[in-house]
């Protein structure tokens, strides 16, 4: 179950501890954002020094406490040795007068990859997003060779929306996007 602590967000699931971003993570961060393996289907967000990992991270803390947090990307770790396992959360896109829109994303270092660790942590996503902030609307989506990424929305109840051909460009060439979605009445906790 959420709860929102005043210096940030704190979350459990039955294996993990979903949190706000500290700066004592930067080391672990910075491994992780510049792994080349995890980060190669967001080269977009790819850290390539120290430097731009510390950028990064100041960002996410920054948003913390800012009034209309626009940004809820979480640290995902193991609760029993504190151990990061990856990242999930969303960008909130627009505030409507029913709820706002947003889109997610998530991804784990290698040696988390398999086990189900995405789809327990993208479940308490969904559930902080429609029980907690005020969510109508949730999107995400991945290079349909990810099978992994893919297998955690259909895993979630996401429901697939497009098949959308040679729409980023990536690594060289053109790639397809798959996209799918979540509506606030559309949700059940697992």
């Amino acid at each position: 179950m959420g709860v929102r602590m005043k210096k940030g967000i704190w979350m459990e699931t039955e294996r993990m501890i979903l949190r706000d971003h500290r700066w004592e993570d930067l080391p672990s961060h910075h491994e992780m954002f510049s792994d080349p393996e995890v980060m190669y289907y967001l080269p977009d967000i790819m850290t390539h020094s120290m430097e731009e990992s510390e950028k990064d991270l100041r960002t996410a803390i920054e948003a913390i406490g800012r009034a209309g947090r626009r940004e809820y990307f979480l640290r995902l770790e193991e609760k029993e040795t504190g151990e990061l396992i990856g990242e999930a959360g969303y960008t909130v896109m627009q505030e409507t007068p029913v709820g706002k829109l947003v889109h997610a994303g998530y991804f784990s270092r290698k040696k988390f990859w398999g086990q189900g660790y995405m789809t327990e942590a993208f479940q308490e996503v969904l559930r902080f997003a429609f029980e907690e902030n005020n969510v109508f609307r949730l999107t995400t989506g991945c290079d349909p060779e990810n099978k992994g990424s893919e297998k955690v929305m259909i895993k979630c109840g996401l429901i697939k929306e497009a098949d959308l051909k040679q729409k980023v460009w990536m690594h060289g060439r053109m790639r397809d996007r798959v996209e799918y979605r979540m509506l606030r009445d559309e949700w059940k906790p697992v």
